[in-house]
């Protein structure tokens, strides 16, 4: 991999922002931080405006893109959304999936996105018939996130019931490989590759039986891989485990070894002080969706309770209602601001770490998320002359970022060194709006 040098006009370097600093970049990594540059030296590339590490989606459904704005007629609640979520995964096939998460993942890039963490439970065909290549579907997400640009972890995710001892229904099939021993056997035959880190996922515990949750959980255990679980976003899955267990989903994940550090409870919206203490104590890490959360008013979970006991906090865009990691910064602070009538509940640095390095440690991506010495040149560029981040002085650049710019705002996004974004265009997928439109098109045909 040829080596670079990038003159970044401001960058945002953890604590604060630092103008004219320049990287050396050599096999996809940074290998040198030099600050106090007033100028471009000979050669370099020249990244204007504010400079961020790359930002990590650490969650993400990306056949649920093609609900965006189709869902929106008509009132309901995430029961009858997940109706119409069902009808549009049973039209979906290896090859249209490939089409519609390459579209997907090119619109993340384009949103300042450098890695994915795919929580991926459409294995197989409808009616549950496997494919040839078992792992057909995955294997397609893995291919549209290397023609995308961006890195990905394959979160796949154990579901084998509808809810606590009942049977997939017809919709559910194809998400089911019967067993958590299957669904491990199945799983072990994916192969990591540099852009690409395979994890696991219990889609929820209503969806993976309480006797097959170690499973699930030995199998991450052995790799250090990440584990995420959907866990009490609805008040619901809460009542029904107490009627089946006699606890709550957080008590049922903690005794069956589920908790952890290499854990993420993604949503944990409706938690006792109970489950907050035990996810804490734990290090088990939250990722919360803020976007999704109220698009399917799911409640706002206790980010900061959680943050406090010790659960490390990440982002993620969900169901795609719109894909900003800015804006899910944002909303995760504003929703506090309207739930207790204070401000400042996260400092807008706190609000990027969440965005960026652990995002990336919750998908397995240690080396990701910084600007030093040693990580990956996943770098993201927003630009300070729009009219959204115009006017603030570049040393409140976090500030603007989190509370002003949008994704509308990303001018150039890198990966290993390499732009995929330049100059708010993707270099790999020509003109992302229409892929998205085609995809889409497709399914509803």
């Amino acid at each position: 991999m040829t080596t670079r040098t990038y003159w970044l006009e401001h960058a945002w370097l953890g604590t604060h922002v630092e103008p004219g600093v320049v990287l050396s970049i050599d096999g996809g990594r940074v290998t040198a931080v030099r600050t106090g540059a007033d100028g471009p030296p000979p050669g370099a590339e020249i990244l204007r405006g504010l400079t961020l590490p790359g930002l990590a989606n650490a969650h993400s459904h990306a056949f649920h893109r093609a609900l965006r704005g189709t869902v929106q007629v008509g009132s309901g609640t995430f029961w009858t959304w997940r109706e119409v979520m069902y009808a549009t995964a049973d039209r979906l096939t290896p090859d249209s999936y490939h089409a519609l998460a390459r579209a997907v993942y090119a619109e993340m890039a384009l949103a300042g996105v450098t890695a994915v963490g795919e929580f991926h439970y459409l294995h197989h065909a409808p009616g549950g018939t496997r494919y040839a290549d078992p792992n057909a579907m995955g294997e397609a997400l893995v291919a549209a996130a290397a023609e995308a640009g961006i890195r990905i972890t394959l979160l796949d995710t154990a579901y084998l019931s509808s809810g606590f001892g009942e049977a997939p229904d017809s919709h559910q099939l194809r998400f089911s490989d019967g067993t958590a021993e299957a669904w491990a056997e199945r799983c072990s035959l994916l192969k990591e590759r540099d852009h690409a880190r395979i994890g696991a996922a219990v889609h929820s515990v209503r969806a993976v039986p309480a006797a097959q949750l170690a499973t699930v959980a030995r199998w991450a255990e052995e790799r250090q891989a990440p584990l995420h679980v959907h866990l009490s976003e609805q008040t619901a899955e809460n009542d029904a485990c107490q009627a089946a267990h006699g606890c709550t989903p957080t008590r049922l994940l903690a005794d069956h070894g589920v908790l952890g550090r290499h854990t993420t409870g993604v949503h944990n919206t409706h938690l006792t002080d109970e489950d907050i203490a035990l996810l804490g104590g734990t290090g088990t890490g939250t990722c919360m969706c803020p976007t999704t959360e109220r698009d399917l008013a799911d409640g706002i979970g206790p980010a900061p309770a959680l943050q406090a006991a010790g659960s490390p906090l990440s982002l993620g865009s969900d169901s795609h209602a719109v894909i900003d990691l800015f804006e899910e910064a944002r909303a995760m602070e504003l929703n506090e601001r309207l739930r207790t009538r204070s401000r400042g509940h996260w400092t807008a640095a706190a609000l990027l770490r969440a965005a960026s390095a652990d995002g990336h440690a919750a998908l397995g991506w240690q080396e990701a998320g910084t600007i030093e010495a040693g990580a990956l040149a996943d770098l993201t560029t927003i630009a300070l002359d729009s009219v959204r981040t115009a006017g603030p002085l570049p040393r409140l650049g976090a500030e603007t970022a989190v509370f002003a710019a949008t994704a509308a705002d990303v001018r150039h996004t890198i990966v290993g060194g390499r732009h995929v974004v330049r100059d708010g265009a993707h270099t790999l997928v020509p003109d992302v709006p229409q892929a998205l439109a085609r995809a889409i098109e497709a399914l509803r045909a």
